[in-house]
């Protein structure tokens, strides 16, 4: 497991913005205290440049976070890392940091993932929007 995220550290968090589903929450995370060491990628952009080490296809299919080491941290860890540096959400972090707890967050990730269409057209349905239209039908 990575070293967990200073308090003070900041990440860059890559996201679908055409996704309602994950707007919604990336929007939850921008109105929290803390997120001002949160910089918000959206890789459904025409030109998104996540680096060389992520396309933004793959940005787009799986949750991503680059630490400022450059190291990258992905899925449920991702989601770790970013609970670490919201006040607010610092006691999801201790639980997520857990021995044996990420490897169950990833496999509950992983289940997730093919489900997260139906869940996004849900979402859209309940009123929320995406950031930009991405045009491809998802």
């Amino acid at each position: 497991m990575p070293t967990p995220a200073a308090p003070n550290e900041t990440l860059t968090v890559y996201f679908d913005g055409s996704c309602p589903l994950c707007t919604a929450e990336i929007n939850h995370y921008k109105r929290q205290k803390g997120a001002e060491r949160l910089n918000f990628v959206d890789v459904s952009q025409e030109g998104a440049n996540p680096g060389p080490d992520l396309s933004p296809r793959d940005a787009m299919r799986r949750f991503h976070v680059r630490r400022a080491d450059g190291a990258l941290v992905y899925g449920a860890r991702g989601f770790v890392a970013i609970w670490q540096v919201l006040p607010r959400w610092r006691w999801a972090a201790r639980i997520g940091s857990l021995p044996g707890v990420p490897t169950v967050m990833e496999v509950g990730y992983r289940l997730f993932l093919p489900v997260r269409p139906l869940l996004s057209k849900i979402a859209s349905r309940l009123g929320a929007r995406p950031a930009n239209e991405c045009g491809c039908g998802c």
